[in-house]
């Protein structure tokens, strides 16, 4: 008797009363995801400003009877579904900021927001994919909250603001609404994050277990030499000689110091102020940059020999030097126990050969301070037409999507819901 329940509620899982039932579900989802990414698309919204696309989500989570929390981390909305037996908690997270980008599409819905970004005229758009992953996580908690009663737990929907950073000057995104407590209350037990990319063919999901996205630094290094005539460097000391100094000596704890045969690692100067007129050698010089790293080990040795570096290389040539970093995102870090329990899910709704293992990618992301907490899995959507030679990069006026690659996403989480729940 023991082995026919447990063999009833193994089929209950996959079968969700019925294949068919569960396909129809999905086919009447559909149209509605891609509505609600065409809304969101053409209704963009920047970081910490995500009031419309808020109240919107909350509407639809409290059309479906959830308890749905709002204003948290600015504009997040939380909705908590409850099964109809106990069990542990799983949540599923969707960011909804847009970027300030003018979009340079031609499409029905495209994007015609304006607003002013940092003193600067701009555009508003859907440049990354967020209004999509929204419209995903809004139909999969219908389709769960249809199938409750096949749910042995709580689902815990987190629609993240300000993935994109937040404003200068502002808290945002994942790290403050895990510091009002998105994690606690229930207490989340893992959490899975989905991003669809603009070079991955419809259909397909791509993963990596361990170190999937980079840990991102931004550093400043502040050159201090002495003021002189452009003619007679030599009665001053040229902090523009020394910054290119201490760039060339940077790429040496890269190229010389990192074992990339572990791990990739980048140190970039993405920005250089200095001097005000041809023929003066200015009095100082400010370099700007960021740092990925993808292992903590290599992370702590390369902050650490990059400070040392700045400071001997300004010294060598007569000046001083400092060298400051601040955190930007963790590692996103897929937990391997995970990853394994759930590749299963993944190949069922998506087939074994188009669920493909990937070498990690030096861009950030900051769903890495959930899994900081938890263990979490966050995997790729494919989300280029199939047979296109070209894709449109993500933060770009170009970039694009084909909307039939989102119901995978829609699939993919609710697949990974009943079985982590249920199993």
């Amino acid at each position: 008797m023991r082995f026919l329940l447990i063999f009833s509620i193994f089929l209950g899982t996959f079968n969700f009363h019925g294949q068919n039932s569960l396909e129809n579900q999905f086919k009447d989802i559909e149209p509605k995801i891609i509505e609600w990414r065409r809304h969101f698309h053409q209704n963009p919204e920047l970081s910490n400003r995500e009031f419309k696309t808020a109240e919107k989500i909350a509407k639809h989570l409290e059309s479906l009877g959830l308890e749905v929390q709002t204003g948290v981390a600015h504009t997040g909305v939380v909705g908590i579904l409850k099964g109809n037996r106990p069990g542990k908690v799983i949540a599923l997270r969707a960011d909804i900021d847009a970027l300030p980008v003018s979009e340079r599409n031609d499409l029905p819905f495209k994007s015609e927001v304006k607003t002013t970004f940092l003193n600067t005229e701009t555009g508003v758009m859907h440049a990354c994919g967020h209004d999509a992953h929204t419209a995903i996580l809004m139909g999969v908690a219908e389709i769960l909250s249809k199938n409750k009663d096949k749910i042995n737990g709580t689902v815990k929907f987190i629609f993240q603001p300000a993935e994109e950073s937040p404003p200068p000057g502002e808290e945002g995104g994942s790290r403050l609404m895990i510091k009002e407590g998105v994690l606690e209350n229930p207490k989340v037990d893992a959490i899975f994050g989905l991003h669809i990319r603009s070079g991955v063919p419809v259909g397909e999901i791509h993963f990596k277990p361990g170190g999937a996205m980079a840990a991102v630094e931004r550093f400043v290094i502040n050159v201090k030499g002495k003021q002189t005539h452009g003619s007679e460097p030599w009665n001053g000391v040229d902090p523009i000689l020394i910054s290119a100094k201490i760039i060339d000596g940077l790429q040496t704890i890269i190229s010389r110091e990192s074992e990339l045969t572990n791990e990739a690692a980048v140190i970039s100067v993405g920005k250089i102020t200095s001097g005000v007129r041809f023929n003066i050698i200015p009095e100082s010089a400010e370099m700007i940059g960021t740092i990925r790293t993808l292992d903590p080990n290599m992370k702590a040795h390369i902050l650490k020999r990059m400070a040392e570096m700045t400071e001997t290389i300004a010294k060598a040539y007569g000046g001083s030097a400092t060298f400051s970093s601040t955190n930007e995102t963790a590692i996103t870090y897929n937990d391997h126990k995970l990853v394994s329990k759930m590749l299963p899910s993944l190949k069922k709704v998506a087939g074994d050969d188009h669920v493909k293992q990937i070498k990690a990618e030096t861009i950030g992301e900051d769903f890495s301070y959930f899994q900081e907490l938890v263990p979490g899995f966050y995997f790729y959507l494919g989300g280029m037409t199939k047979g296109n030679t070209e894709s449109f990069p993500h933060h770009t006026p170009d970039f694009k999507i084909d909307e039939s690659g989102m119901l995978l996403g829609v699939k993919a989480f609710t697949q990974i819901t009943f079985d982590y729940l249920n199993n």
